[in-house]
């Protein structure tokens, strides 16, 4: 009795933290849904920044928005049961439209047409998938030094995205202003409470309430606004082929090159969420099949007129923290991208949610991205090697993605400026592939403990004689 009564206790809760098995749905929804509240604002902001850059009328701005909820809620379902041989890791990650190729997408969005971006991410697309498939061969690229390096970059090139949602938005009439760091403080602090001193659902949906409480406390401020709920439509299939599909060489090339580099990201996001959530790497067959997934979505993205997927780096983090990888939990979390793509109304409430409510229920979840990265990078001792692969890598990534235009000057190809220029993570892991091809290898970690033992033992020993 008290064995069956632990199981039906402790033994349902349990199964959060397991891949299989079906948790009740009461456990579930709040461990879902916080991933939902998590990354909506993500995933459709990108969709919103392209449509204005290709003004988009009424009607361009829901389809595109409507194909981002609806790619998202694909991926994350494929990574969650991996259905087909190769497709799919199998594993906890949220994938979703990501802000990782939306520089590039701009770049170029200023000089080519919509349909070339699609004729790119076809291409693009493609190289992921060759990328994936032949990860066997690629892998020793990526030592945890370097997926460690890129996670690190990853994390720290978000702090500004938390920090401006915080402030009410970079544009808008909240920037920067007292009532929206207010609701952002006070969401931060009951996700900040809850996750650090709670138990329970509570604990694991500490990101899904404190939003909610964010929502509440934004209410009095006016920072809700509805009105778009009325005027969306019920039910929308999402269209094929809107726009002509066209293959620009120049665009081709970039997103060919882009893609592998997001392919990083996704190696590195997808090994955060299992050392966090798991305590374990992923395995060579995971990861393959997670970036073949996310090149997969990517092609059929361009048929229906949206953008390219990735890992969703605030949502490792909040695997990180709570450690449900139950693959239902993300299941629950692809339906309810798919029914808010395919409802534009509820779609329409969940773009309601405030920008302050967003950062403050994230900004931790970033910082946990980050010291994931430093996890990795220090897993086998923190050697002059791995500083210097780290911190010279680190420094052209952020550096070079801060010092805006570096690459830009007379006689610089604009593609690299698009290729490399445009964010943190590209030159970043490119440094901190070479420096690692470059330096030479340390000593296996044993040999290196011993080694510093009998040094310490040579020290000593003197001093004992005298």
């Amino acid at each position: 009795m008290a064995k069956s009564r632990a199981a039906g206790d402790g033994g349902s809760s349990a199964i959060l933290f397991q891949r299989e098995g079906m948790p009740p749905i009461g456990a579930m929804l709040p461990c879902a849904l916080q991933h939902v509240l998590a990354s909506f604002a993500g995933i459709i902001t990108p969709a919103i920044l392209i449509a204005a850059t290709f003004s988009f009328t009424t009607e361009q701005r829901t389809d595109i928005i409507q194909v981002a909820l609806i790619l998202s809620a694909i991926d994350t379902a494929l990574q969650a049961f991996a259905p087909f041989r190769r497709i799919g890791g199998g594993l906890p990650i949220v994938m979703g439209v990501s802000f990782a190729f939306l520089p590039a997408l701009q770049a170029m969005g200023a000089t080519f047409s919509f349909g070339a971006l699609l004729g790119g991410e076809i291409v693009g697309g493609a190289a992921a998938i060759l990328f994936g498939l032949f990860y066997s061969k690629l892998k020793n690229l990526f030592p945890p030094v370097v997926t460690g390096t890129v996670i690190f970059t990853i994390g720290v090139s978000l702090y500004p995205t938390a920090i401006r949602y915080m402030a009410g938005g970079e544009g808008t009439a909240l920037w920067g202003t007292p009532q929206a760091w207010f609701v952002a403080l006070v969401t931060f602090a009951v996700v900040f409470g809850l996750n650090n001193f709670a138990k329970g659902t509570l604990k694991l949906g500490s990101v899904f309430f404190g939003m909610i409480v964010g929502i509440i406390v934004s209410a009095p401020f006016g920072m809700l606004d509805f009105s778009a709920v009325g005027e969306a439509g019920i039910f929308a299939f999402p269209k094929i082929m809107p726009y002509p599909i066209e293959f620009a060489p120049e665009v081709c090339i970039t997103l060919a090159v882009v893609y592998p580099m997001v392919a990083i990201q996704v190696i590195g996001d997808v090994s955060a969420a299992c050392l966090g959530s798991m305590d374990r790497m992923p395995t060579e067959r995971e990861l393959s099949g997670a970036i073949v997934s996310q090149g997969a979505t990517s092609i059929v993205s361009a048929f229906l007129g949206g953008l390219p997927t990735s890992a969703l780096g605030q949502n490792v983090g909040i695997i990180s923290s709570n450690k449900v990888v139950n693959k239902w939990v993300f299941v629950i979390v692809a339906a309810v991208f798919a029914a808010a793509g395919l409802l534009p109304q509820l779609s329409a409430v969940l773009t309601a949610i405030p920008q302050p409510v967003i950062g403050g229920a994230t900004v931790g979840v970033f910082g946990t991205i980050t010291m994931n990265g430093v996890r990795m990078f220090i897993k086998d001792g923190l050697t002059p090697r791995t500083t210097t692969i780290v911190g010279t890598s680190v420094v052209f990534g952020l550096g070079i993605w801060m010092a805006s235009g570096c690459l830009a000057g007379p006689g610089m190809p604009s593609w690299v400026t698009t290729v490399i220029g445009s964010n943190a993570i590209t030159p970043a892991a490119i440094m901190a592939i070479a420096l690692n091809l470059i330096l030479p290898v340390d000593p296996p970690y044993e040999i290196r403990q011993a080694a510093t033992k009998e040094q310490a033992v040579a020290k000593v020993m003197p001093a004992s004689k005298e």
